[in-house]
């Protein structure tokens, strides 16, 4: 995709994001697109470690255990949940 862009090029688009931004705004913008990039990719990592541990979990809880039924909400107190409808 980006096998022909050369140095020509990339002062182009430089002049370019200088221009419309300005020069105070460009570290600030190239600060904040790193901080979403490493947010972005922490987030990634721990959504990976939660399901590899909840798929350890599930594993070990259904050799265990029989599965059991859902059981109804409880309403505050004890006693019978109250219908709504």
């Amino acid at each position: 995709m980006f096998e022909n862009l050369s140095l020509p090029h990339l002062l182009m688009v430089l002049a370019v994001a200088i221009l419309v931004f300005g020069p105070k705004r460009i570290p600030e913008i190239a600060g904040s697109m790193g901080k979403g990039i490493r947010e972005f990719k922490r987030h990634i990592s721990e959504a990976g470690r939660i399901d590899s541990a909840d798929e350890t979990t599930v594993s070990r809880t259904e050799s265990r255990e029989a599965p059991q039924a859902p059981q109804a909400p409880q309403a505050p107190g004890g006693g019978e949940p109250k219908r709504l409808l």
